[in-house]
């Protein structure tokens, strides 16, 4: 069975025992359409199903490396950076 704890962001939230998701798995994917399901092993949270679209909107990329760096509040700084020098390690065989 599930147990219906409520995380403060997320109302939906089940937590789940391996056992139990791996029997109603089903079960578990229609839940995430709702919220993250955890699964937990020997009683530890151990994996979270979210919907595609969840995921998605989390991974998606928000912007360029250049984007990133030119919003920085160092943009503009005059940093002055030491680079160190050393030999290239040997190649491996």
């Amino acid at each position: 069975m599930t147990d219906h704890s409520t995380a403060p962001d997320s109302p939906a939230t089940d937590t789940w025992t391996l056992a139990n998701a791996k029997a109603r798995l089903s079960e578990v994917i229609d839940r995430a359409q709702t919220g993250p399901q955890i699964i937990t092993r020997h009683g530890k949270p151990n994996a979270v199903v979210v919907s595609a679209e969840e995921w998605s909107r989390k991974t998606a990329r928000k912007g360029t490396l250049a984007e990133f760096l030119l919003a920085s509040p160092l943009h503009g700084a005059d940093l002055k950076l030491e680079r160190m020098h050393d030999v290239p390690r040997d190649e491996m065989p």
